[in-house]
C-alpha cells in the first residue's frame, strides 16, 4: 500500500501550477500590456498562489494516474484559456468575457479569415503559453505525487489558498489616492481591459463569472447624484429641451430603491438648452450611417473625395471621439443610435433591449416614426447579425438586410455601393421627408489584398499612394464607401432633394485591425496607437446641403450624436434623459471611453497611468478631476440602469406614443435678454 504524501511532496505539484501560472501571466503581460512593471505584479502573484494551491489540491486526492490525469487536465485548461485569449485580443483588441461566447462564436464562424490570421499573428505566443503543459507532461512522473494527500497536507494547502486570498483582497481596499480606485475596479466596474493588467488573466476570469453570477458592488446612490453647482447661463438664454415628467410624483409614489434614484438622478440632471441650431433641419430627410471602422484615417482628398467633403463642408467637429466598447461593432453602433455607453454585463445591449422590448424611445427610427417619417434601416450583411433582426426593429425600424429584403452580392466583405443603389432611389421616390438608417460593412477588416474583396476591387487606385499594405488596403475598402455617398449625392441632386436632406455618419470603432501594423500612426500620426484616447480620435459626418461650414472644438463623442440630431430636427425630447450631450449646446464636452479614461475642455485623463494631462494653459479647479471622474461614473450606471430598468417605459415613454411635451411659458422662438 502506498504511503499518503506529506506537505513536502505536494511542494513539486505547488511549483508547477505556481510556475506555470505566473509563467502564462507574464508571457500576457510582455505583449498584451501596455506597462509590464507596476503593482499589477503584485496582485497578479498574491491572486495566482491562491489558484495554484487549489489546482494542487484537486491534482493530490487520488492514486498517480487520478492525479496525473486531473493535473493534466486543469493545467491544459488554464493554457488553452490563455491561448483562447491570445488570439482573440489579437484579433478585437479586447479581452474575451465570458457573456460574449456566444457571439464570438458566430464572429469567428463568420469572419474565419480573420480568425485564422489571427491565429498566425499570436503563434509564437501560443507556443511560449504552452511550454509549462510540455513540461508537464515530459516531467510528469517527478511532478505527481503518487498518492492521496494526508489529512495535514490538505489542511496546509487549503490555510494557504485563504490566507494568500485574504492577503491579497486586503491589499486591494489600502487607500491609494488613485481616481479609480483598485477596489472600484475589483468589486464595482468590471473594466476587463484594466482588470486584465491590474489582476491578470486568471483573476480576470474570476471577477467576470463573479459578476455575471452575482452582479456588481453597487456605489452608494448619494455618490451617483449630480453636483447642483452650476454656473449661471450666458446669454441669449433659451429654453431648456425637457419634457413634461413630473419627478415629484415619481419620487414620492416609489419604494424599489434604484428606481427613486435613478428619479432624484434624472430630476436634478442639469438639461441642455435651445440654441441658435435649433430647429435647423426641421422637416428635412435624414441619412444616417454607422460606417464600419470609419475612421479619421478614411477621410483623404485625393482617394476618399465625398468623405472629404462631407466632413469638411457641413458641421467640422475638430474633437470627435468613437471609442471602442466592449463588444466592437455592435456596441459602437448601440452607442451612436442610442446617446447611452452600452454595457458589459451583458453579451449585447443591443441585443439585449430587442429581446426584452426595451423602450428606445430616444433614437432616430422611433421619433422619427411619431413624427410620421417613413423610417427604414439596412445592412449589407447577414440580417440577424449582432442579433439586429431584434434591436433594429425594436428602435422602430422596417429592417432589411441580406437574407431579408436586401440582395447584393455575396463577397466578403459586402458592397455598401451596391445597398445604395437598392435603397436610396426607393427612398426618394416614396414619401417624403423620409428616414434611412445604415450600417455599412465595407471597411471591414483584414486589410489586406488578397481576403478583402473591397481593398481588392480598388487596389489599383491606391497603388501609387506610397503608403504600407494595410493602410492602402483600409483606404482601398473605404474608397467603397466613399462612391456609395458619391452615388447617394448623385441621386438627391437628380431629384431636387439635396438641400433637404441631411447624412449623419459615424464610425462604430477605430480600425483595430490595423494595430501592431504601423499603419494607425502611418494615417495619422507618431504615437497614435499607443495613446489610449488619440487613437479613438475620428470624424463625425453632419452635412445638409447648401450649409455653410461650422467649425466646433467642443470635445464630443458618438454618444453625443443623438441629441444633437434631436435638437437640429426640432424634435421634443428630455436631454436629461440621454447620457450623451447636444453637441452644439452650451454644456461642457466630455468625453468618455471604455476604460473610463476621458476628455474634457480642459485636458485628458488616462486610466491606465492615473493622470490627468491639462491642456496647454489652461488652470484646472481643484478636485476637478476627482468630480470629473465621478460624472464619468454616472454616464456608465445610469445608461446601464436605464437599459436593464426599461426606466423609459416606466416614465410613459413608450414607442409610437408622442412625447408630454412642455407648454412653455415663452415664445417657442429663442428668446435674447438685451441690456436695459
Amino acid at each position: 500500500m502506498r504511503r499518503r504524501i506529506d506537505l513536502w511532496d505536494v511542494m513539486r505539484p505547488v511549483e508547477l501550477f505556481v510556475c506555470s501560472i505566473l509563467w502564462m501571466e507574464l508571457i500576457w503581460r510582455a505583449f498584451y500590456v501596455e506597462r509590464f512593471f507596476d503593482r499589477g505584479l503584485l496582485y497578479i502573484l498574491l491572486f495566482s498562489v491562491p489558484v495554484a494551491l487549489v489546482c494542487t489540491l484537486l491534482s493530490s486526492l487520488w492514486g498517480r494516474k487520478g492525479n496525473t490525469i486531473t493535473a493534466g487536465v486543469l493545467l491544459g485548461g488554464i493554457s488553452l484559456w490563455y491561448m483562447i485569449q491570445a488570439v482573440y485580443n489579437t484579433i478585437f483588441h479586447t479581452l474575451l468575457v465570458t457573456k460574449s461566447f456566444g457571439m464570438a462564436g458566430q464572429a469567428i464562424s463568420d469572419y474565419w479569415r480573420e480568425t485564422l490570421v489571427g491565429i498566425g499573428k499570436s503563434l509564437h505566443i501560443i507556443l511560449l503559453l504552452a511550454l509549462p503543459f510540455a513540461a508537464f507532461w515530459l516531467l510528469r512522473e517527478h511532478l505527481i505525487p503518487d498518492s492521496r494527500m494526508d489529512g495535514r497536507a490538505l489542511a496546509a494547502v487549503a490555510g494557504g489558498a485563504v490566507v494568500f486570498q485574504l492577503l491579497g483582497t486586503a491589499c486591494i481596499g489600502l487607500p491609494s489616492g488613485e481616481t479609480m480606485t483598485t477596489r472600484e475596479l475589483y468589486r464595482q466596474s468590471f473594466l476587463p481591459d484594466i482588470a486584465v493588467s491590474r489582476f491578470g488573466v486568471l483573476t480576470t476570469l474570476r471577477l467576470d463569472v463573479q459578476q455575471s453570477l452575482f452582479g456588481l458592488e453597487q456605489p452608494d446612490d448619494d455618490t451617483l447624484l449630480p453636483d447642483q453647482s452650476v454656473d449661471v447661463p450666458p446669454v441669449p438664454v433659451y429654453d431648456a429641451n425637457v419634457l413634461n415628467i413630473d419627478f415629484d410624483a415619481l419620487i414620492a409614489g416609489e419604494t424599489n430603491k434604484t428606481l427613486l434614484n435613478m428619479h432624484q438622478f434624472f430630476a436634478t440632471r442639469q438639461p441642455t438648452m435651445k440654441n441658435e441650431y435649433t430647429g435647423m433641419f426641421k422637416g428635412k430627410n435624414l441619412i444616417m450611417l454607422t460606417g464600419e471602422a470609419f475612421w479619421i484615417g478614411a477621410v483623404d482628398p485625393v482617394y476618399t473625395p465625398t468623405l472629404y467633403k462631407l466632413a469638411n463642408e457641413g458641421f467640422v467637429f475638430k474633437n470627435f471621439y468613437n471609442p471602442l466598447w466592449w463588444y466592437s461593432t455592435i456596441d459602437g453602433e448601440y452607442a451612436h443610435c442610442t446617446g447611452l455607453i452600452p454595457s458589459n454585463q451583458v453579451n449585447s445591449s443591443f441585443k439585449y433591449s430587442g429581446k426584452n422590448k426595451v423602450s428606445m424611445y430616444f433614437n432616430m427610427g422611433n421619433m422619427f416614426a411619431i413624427a410620421g417619417y417613413p423610417v427604414n434601416a439596412y445592412h449589407n450583411h447577414t440580417y440577424t447579425y449582432y442579433g439586429r433582426d431584434l434591436s433594429h426593429p425594436n428602435l422602430g425600424y422596417n429592417y432589411y438586410g441580406v437574407g431579408k429584403g436586401l440582395d447584393v452580392a455575396t463577397t466578403w466583405p459586402e458592397s455598401d455601393l451596391e445597398m445604395m443603389e437598392k435603397t436610396i432611389p426607393q427612398a426618394l421616390a416614396g414619401e417624403k421627408p423620409f428616414h434611412n438608417y445604415y450600417m455599412t460593412v465595407s471597411g471591414h477588416m483584414n486589410y489586406n489584398f488578397q481576403g478583402n474583396a473591397m481593398s481588392k476591387k480598388h487596389k489599383e487606385l491606391v497603388a501609387d499612394s506610397g503608403l504600407s499594405d494595410p493602410a492602402a488596403a483600409y483606404i482601398a475598402c473605404h474608397i467603397e464607401l466613399d462612391r456609395a455617398l458619391a452615388y447617394v449625392l448623385e441621386q438627391l441632386e437628380l431629384a431636387g432633394e439635396m438641400e433637404n436632406t441631411v447624412i449623419c455618419m459615424s464610425g462604430d470603432h477605430y480600425p483595430y485591425g490595423l494595430d501592431d501594423t504601423g499603419a494607425i500612426d502611418e494615417l495619422t500620426a507618431p504615437g497614435t496607437e499607443a495613446d489610449l484616447i488619440e487613437k479613438y480620435r475620428s470624424s463625425l459626418i453632419l452635412w445638409c446641403g447648401g450649409m455653410e461650414p461650422v467649425v466646433v472644438e467642443k470635445p464630443c463623442s458618438s454618444i453625443d450624436v443623438v441629441p444633437t440630431l434631436l435638437n437640429l430636427f426640432g424634435m421634443d425630447y428630455d436631454s436629461r434623459l440621454i447620457i450623451g450631450r447636444d453637441i452644439l449646446s452650451d454644456s461642457p464636452g466630455l468625453v468618455a471611453t471604455n476604460k473610463k479614461c476621458f476628455v474634457t475642455d480642459l485636458g485628458k485623463y488616462y486610466s491606465n497611468t492615473d493622470t490627468f494631462i491639462p491642456n496647454e494653459g489652461v488652470t484646472v479647479p481643484e478636485d476637478y478631476v476627482q468630480n470629473t471622474y465621478k460624472e464619468v461614473q454616472r454616464m456608465f450606471t445610469y445608461s446601464e440602469r436605464i437599459l436593464f430598468n426599461d426606466y423609459y417605459r416606466k416614465l410613459g415613454l413608450t414607442p409610437g406614443t408622442p412625447p408630454p411635451v412642455v407648454e412653455a411659458d415663452i415664445a417657442e422662438t429663442p428668446q435674447v435678454q438685451t441690456e436695459e
